[in-house]
């Protein structure tokens, strides 16, 4: 690991103190978290490569139910639940 510094607000860090103490980790682990997470996304093409990507899926796939627009809750969970 390399260290480094960096500057955040009295709020930012008593809000990150209280993270961590809750869930037992020191103080550079949530933000060790956040850079992950910050990079993948980057590296993954960001918000709006996701959401170009979420657009162009749109229509694709055929259900065979007619009635997808007014049910989707219901199938929705019927998929979730899975068989019985």
């Amino acid at each position: 690991m390399v260290r480094t510094q960096v500057r955040l607000s009295a709020d930012q860090v008593a809000r990150l103190k209280a993270r961590a103490l809750e869930e037992g980790v020191s103080l550079g682990e949530p933000v060790r978290r956040a850079v992950e997470r910050y990079l993948a996304e980057e590296e993954g093409g960001g918000h709006e490569e996701r959401a170009r990507r979420a657009l162009e899926a749109v229509g694709r796939f055929a259900s065979g139910a007619g009635d997808v627009g007014e049910a989707h809750d219901r199938y929705l969970e019927e998929a979730f639940r899975g068989p019985r």
